[in-house]
């Protein structure tokens, strides 16, 4: 019996392509481990009402953890008309099925490396080094929306001292979402940060958020931080609105080093942080809990590309490296991460989006054969 029972998302488009690249690596590191694939994914929506089967949750529950390729997601309308004609009257509504596995399986932690490889050309500058722990089941990304407004919640508004320029906009022309925070939300997401840092000798935590404007969600995650912070006195501790930190970071990124925010915030900041190293190609991140963890390239599924074997591979392969540090593989994983940064920096196999010709497998090949 393997050591390790590991499920695979495949997904959509391209993730098919960058997960086998992904499995190319690992193989090379001898993992002791067997894994299993599962369905998730638009072709699941499209013919049964669900992106996520039930068959699915059952195969994950009873694995380690699971490496994920990519999805596609659509909005709630288009979502509709692709959906089998047979069930377009049964009440399904589409939901994103990666937020829904964070949901499921509390996946609160999603920390996010964004590291420049030196040699890629695509690099901001050679000397980027950060990871964002981003809030990753609370905030506006909580799935509580309304449309049109219900009257209960309406009442709520109508009594607002603010509010007084919607009462006259009737209930279906307006739709809410609901921004929620709570203080174990907060605490578990800062501790996430703070505990990295003093594992990894990282020497700052910066916070952000927008207390001066959204007061009592932000202001909620600003105090929390202000208590822990004397819990680790050897981090400098800073705190940033999300506005100046998007300026501040393209600015000096290398003056940061562990970032932390809300859902939506790290969502955005990350995405920034990711085009400073070179792309969405090069961006990876785990979804952590307590007892399950889901690791992803960063990107989507890139339909207008899949079946051309010509993505870059390097964010899933990196994927599949946080996955193997978090498993306590942290040799192999080691292994890894070296193999990648002499492929980037020797420059002689690169896919399209950073300067070369080269397919997604023959970058997945050269990554393998330095690992061996």
């Amino acid at each position: 019996m393997a050591r390790y029972t590991i499920a695979l998302l495949p997904g959509d488009g391209i993730g098919k392509e960058v997960v086998e690249a992904a499995l190319m690596v690992l193989e090379k590191t001898k993992l002791d481990v067997e894994y299993i694939e599962a369905q998730i994914g638009w072709e699941f929506w499209k013919t049964e009402g669900n992106p996520l089967p039930d068959r699915t949750i059952r195969i994950l529950k009873n694995t380690a953890c699971a490496l994920f390729g990519a999805i596609t997601s659509k909005p709630k309308e288009e979502a509709m008309n692709e959906l089998a004609p047979k069930l377009r009257e049964k009440g399904f509504v589409y939901y994103s099925p990666i937020v829904r596995l964070r949901q499921e399986f509390n996946l609160h932690t999603n920390m996010r490396p964004c590291k420049a490889y030196k040699g890629n050309p695509l690099n901001f500058r050679d000397d980027i080094d950060l990871v964002i722990f981003r809030e990753n089941t609370e905030g506006l990304y909580c799935g509580v929306e309304y449309h049109p407004v219900p009257e209960d919640f309406r009442k709520v508004i109508n009594k607002h001292r603010k509010m007084n320029k919607f009462k006259i906009v009737p209930n279906v022309e307006m739709a809410v979402s609901l921004r929620i925070f709570t203080r174990k939300g907060c605490q578990r997401i800062l501790k996430s940060a703070f505990d990295f840092a003093r594992k990894h000798k990282r020497k700052s935590v910066t916070l952000i958020e927008k207390p001066n404007v959204i007061r009592e969600t932000s202001g909620m995650m600003v105090n929390e931080a202000r208590k822990m912070r004397n819990q680790y006195p050897e981090i400098d501790f800073y705190e940033t609105n999300v506005d100046a930190m998007a300026m501040w970071l393209v600015k000096n990124p290398q003056k940061y080093d562990i970032l932390v925010a809300s859902n939506m915030f790290g969502d955005i900041i990350s995405d920034l942080a990711a085009q400073l190293i070179g792309g969405l190609g090069f961006a990876y991140s785990g979804n952590i809990g307590n007892d399950y963890a889901l690791f992803e390239p960063t990107h989507g599924s890139a339909p207008k590309y899949v079946g051309m074997h010509k993505v870059n591979p390097i964010a899933m392969i990196l994927a599949a490296r946080l996955m193997l540090e978090w498993l306590g593989e942290e040799e192999k994983a080691a292994k890894i991460e070296k193999a990648v940064s002499e492929v980037i920096a020797e420059g002689k196999v690169r896919t399209y989006d950073f300067g070369g010709n080269n397919k997604t497998l023959d970058v997945a090949k050269a990554v393998a054969d330095r690992i061996e």
